[in-house]
């Protein structure tokens, strides 16, 4: 579409007289705007008109300068900006330019709230239905079970932790039955050999979401042996995301839950 002042004058007048429906506009707004920033990057403004959630900044490969320029050009667009994969060094040296920065270190994730959400007693408050219940087998999954955590608390969603389940130790996951039973929809990150999603799966009724991890011995191949466990599971219900993407496993859940919520809303 044409993004010319013109051209947007030329739809609004379209609208205003008939000639264009509210409905058909909206589509055509929805594609139309991006932002360039510097000579590196194109932020896609219109992201969250499109999918439902905002676009996130990718911190590897990125420099540090980089990184402050898209999270200074979104921050007037979004209510939380959100940079992913920040190791502490570099936030460090986000921090001292962007002071009002929060950093969740064992996400490795960097967020900013508007002023809005920064006056919040809690700026977890969920602003959107339902639940994110997420799983971790070890520990050692911490790392990616919390980029899922924090990313869907950030996307606005309530979130429920149950670490440290894995199958070595099933009576841990059997002793916490009834997450499962009220889970709406559920996120399971392991490593090594990747078989709790296959087991949760087997005990819940809602879908579940499964995050192989890079954890485990060299024969492990990296998370290769997690995620084929995963991919060949006899369980039904389980979707696969790729190794170590709690981000992309959260997002996941929470179109799960939004096309829940626009269901409702069609028999309403």
């Amino acid at each position: 579409m044409n993004t010319s002042p013109a051209a947007l004058q030329q739809l609004l007048d379209s609208v205003a007289s008939g000639e264009v429906s509210p409905t058909d506009a909206l589509v055509k707004l929805k594609h139309f705007d991006f932002e360039p920033v510097g000579d590196f990057a194109r932020l896609d403004r219109h992201r969250m008109l499109r999918t439902g959630f905002p676009e996130v900044i990718w911190g590897p490969g990125k420099t540090p300068d980089q990184i402050v320029q898209l999270i200074m050009a979104m921050r007037s667009h979004h209510p939380v900006v959100m940079a992913t994969r920040i190791e502490p060094s570099v936030y460090v040296q986000l921090q001292a330019q962007i002071p009002d920065l929060r950093y969740y270190d064992m996400a490795r994730i960097c967020s900013l709230q508007s002023a809005e959400q920064s006056d919040r007693t809690n700026i977890h408050s969920p602003s959107r239905p339902g639940t994110i219940s997420i799983l971790s087998a070890g520990t050692a999954d911490l790392p990616v079970a919390e980029e899922a955590a924090v990313t869907a608390e950030l996307s606005g969603f309530a979130v429920k932790r149950l670490w440290d389940v894995g199958v070595a130790g099933i009576h841990r996951l059997l002793s916490n039955r009834h997450v499962l039973t009220e889970a709406q929809v559920l996120i399971v990150v392991a490593g090594m050999e990747g078989a709790l999603p296959s087991v949760v799966a087997g005990l819940a009724d809602c879908p579940v979401v499964a995050v192989p991890t890079s954890v485990g011995y060299g024969s492990s191949f990296g998370g290769l042996a997690s995620l084929l466990t995963m991919l060949n599971s006899c369980a039904p219900g389980i979707g696969v995301v790729n190794i170590d993407n709690g981000f992309g496993a959260a997002i996941l859940a929470g179109q799960i839950l939004r096309t829940a919520e626009k269901l409702v809303k069609a028999e309403g």
